[in-house]
């Protein structure tokens, strides 16, 4: 099954990033950029969902310095931008995979895109590591590892019907029971023209 794949990449990317566990870390994708799969896509998608959910956590530090706090936000913006093209992305791996299949009359679309669907895997399985380290802290409370492990058993079960509905999309597109039809996010606040205090710098 394609979630199979997706979870256990998914876990990979996380695990190695913890070993280091630095949002400026060196980035080394293993699987093949040349190759076009799937994998490679899936890899570099869980990597900047994981270095931005620890962007996430510093620029919440009520400390934290003003300037360090606006280059870390210009961080997370740009890394928001590249989660969407990286959906786009993955989006176009399906889109050319499926390219040939033939449509049924009554073939229906769906409320999100299969990247849309990877993209929320990609954020569960971040979730889960870190309920599940809180689950298991040594220096927490009996009260907080209980509500925790509670957290935990939903995340774990809602990834199980998140895998099944992604699995069962791609195969009702790849039996021509629903089609693909992908839009582009057209952001507008990075864009010069578009966002009107960028065009008002020019």
């Amino acid at each position: 099954m394609f979630s199979d794949k997706a979870n256990e990449i998914f876990q990979k990317v996380i695990d190695t990033y913890h070993e280091i566990n630095t949002v400026d870390q060196e980035f080394t994708n293993p699987y093949d950029r040349n190759s076009h799969t799937i994998e490679h896509l899936l890899y570099r998608k869980c990597w900047i969902d994981t270095v931005q959910w620890h962007y996430e956590d510093i620029i919440r530090d009520p400390q934290i310095e003003p300037v360090a706090a606006l280059t870390l936000k210009r961080k997370i913006d740009a890394s928001n931008q590249d989660r969407t093209d990286m959906v786009e992305y993955i989006d176009s791996y399906f889109l050319e995979k499926y390219k040939e299949v033939e449509v049924s009359d009554t073939a229906t679309i769906n409320t999100e895109s299969p990247a849309w669907a990877v993209d929320r895997l990609s954020i569960l399985a971040l979730k889960i590591y870190h309920m599940h380290e809180e689950a298991t802290r040594k220096d927490a409370s009996q009260s907080h590892i209980n509500s925790c492990q509670a957290k935990l058993d939903i995340l774990l079960e809602q990834r199980i019907d998140l895998s099944t509905a992604l699995d069962q999309l791609l195969a009702d597109i790849a039996h021509g029971r629903k089609y693909m039809k992908v839009y582009k996010q057209m952001k507008m606040y990075n864009d010069d023209e578009l966002n009107p205090v960028l065009r008002s710098r020019k």
